[in-house]
């Protein structure tokens, strides 16, 4: 099929079809006494581009407070919201104005558990970043918030409110694949941006960052611009790799397999290369088996982006299933019985000869001519469509109206991050994790 081909011919389209449809929108802006008012605790690069994506959604939702520890970065924010929301100095601020009916929560990760739960707490549904968690049974104590509050939590791993995660849970449902035993998965990057040493604004210091809000419960350390914007390097604000691209790999596995978690956890990396400006791993790998049995592998570098392809690849005993960036490639596997012949000549002469006279034998292991070679069938499809970003959150804010479930609540968000979280302690303890799915948290 031509590799532009959106989506049509298999099970895939009926999946793309309702997503496609989904991503254009409800037919217009809301009407104003609809219209959700939104505060964003943290003002990065990713928030930023999530006010974007609340402009974009065609919900008429409207960012009416924001803070975040760097001024510039909340002033840039309040411009792109339409320069008329409120600036505060204190996220409790957002929760204490009663006119705000979500808080989206995009600060470094040891920041999430305590804003999440005081914002349900106060009665807010949550948008929060992955990873949902900073450690593992944070997670618990976010998902016990939610319920006793009732309230609305989505995670902001957008890919799975995609048309191409729609597609891919649909194929493997379908059975076309068969026995899926093995799932690859990795992000590989070589650049300074891609390893998150981002550039710090020239007007950074002292006085524009308030570094004790900014450190909060985490371990007090000296002020520093490369802590405060390259938190993700650092143990103390960020799990690295695991938290910040694996939670992205499991989100999709975990919702194309229709999972909970893996049974067994395992890791091993190191830093590497960048041992001047990381702590967290510069190359983690990950080994996790899963109790409908399949196993995964995860693995990221930060060193190399040429040798290997970023994606998700599900092997199943009848076809495999890729995913690279917009592309979705079924293969059909093949199947070769002709490669006997080298066990089949060690027996006594007679029986090779017989072996090879029964017709059923030389149909499948003998070439023939006459017949066409069979080679690995390809399926190929392009989605697309609008950012995920946007369907993503639009998703979230329509749920907000409705109070219908969300795609990415706290419990898958609890279970993808935990995941990675102990991909990082079995690094750093030597050792292999066990889940309890009863309790929904580690073996002890």
């Amino acid at each position: 099929m031509d590799r532009r081909t959106f989506l049509a011919g298999t099970v895939a389209a009926g999946a793309a079809t309702r997503l496609h449809a989904s991503a254009q929108g409800s037919g217009g802006p809301a009407a104003a006494s609809d219209r959700l008012r939104i505060g964003f605790a943290g003002m990065g690069a990713r928030a930023q581009e999530l006010v974007d994506a609340i402009g974009a959604s065609g919900t008429g939702a409207e960012v009416v407070a924001l803070c975040d520890a760097y001024r510039g970065r909340a002033e840039r924010g309040r411009a792109r919201a339409g320069g008329q929301a409120t600036i505060v100095d204190d996220y409790r601020r957002l929760l204490d104005d009663r006119s705000i009916d979500a808080v989206f929560i995009a600060t470094p990760d040891h920041w999430h558990r305590q804003m999440a739960i005081d914002a349900v707490s106060a009665g807010k549904d949550v948008y929060v970043e992955k990873p949902m968690t900073f450690a593992v049974d944070e997670g618990l104590d976010i998902i016990a918030a939610v319920d006793r509050h009732k309230r609305i939590l989505q995670v902001g791993s957008q890919g799975i409110s995609g048309a191409g995660q729609a597609a891919a849970r649909e194929l493997v449902k379908s059975g076309r694949l068969g026995a899926i035993t093995m799932i690859r998965a990795a992000y590989h990057r070589n650049s300074d941006s891609g390893a998150w040493l981002y550039p710090i604004p020239p007007d950074a210091s002292p006085q524009t960052v308030d570094w004790s809000r900014f450190l909060g419960s985490a371990p007090q350390k000296p002020f520093s611009l490369e802590r405060f914007f390259r938190w993700r390097c650092y143990w103390d604000y960020s799990g690295g790799l695991a938290t910040d691209l694996f939670v992205h790999l499991l989100s999709t596995i975990h919702f194309v397999m229709g999972v909970q978690a893996p049974a067994r956890i395992a890791g091993a990396g190191g830093t590497f290369v960048r041992k001047a400006t990381h702590e967290v791993p510069d190359t983690l790998v990950g080994t996790l088996t899963y109790p409908e049995g399949f196993t995964v592998q995860l693995s990221c570098t930060l060193n190399s982006a040429a040798g290997a392809e970023s994606g998700v690849e599900f092997l199943g005993n009848k076809a495999s299933l890729r995913m690279r960036g917009d592309d979705v490639i079924l293969d059909e596997e093949r199947v070769d019985e002709g490669g006997n012949g080298w066990v089949v000549r060690s027996w006594p002469e007679a029986l090779e000869k017989a072996y090879y006279a029964d017709p059923k034998v030389r149909a499948r292991e003998i070439p023939d001519s006459r017949r066409p070679a069979r080679v690995a069938g390809g399926e190929r499809w392009s989605i697309v469509g609008e950012d995920t970003i946007v369907t993503h959150v639009r998703n979230f804010l329509e749920a907000v109206k409705s109070r219908a479930p969300v795609i990415e609540d706290a419990r898958f968000g609890h279970r993808a991050a935990a995941t990675a979280h102990l991909i990082n302690r079995s690094l750093r303890e030597g050792r292999a994790f066990d889940w309890d799915r009863a309790a929904d948290r580690a073996k002890a």
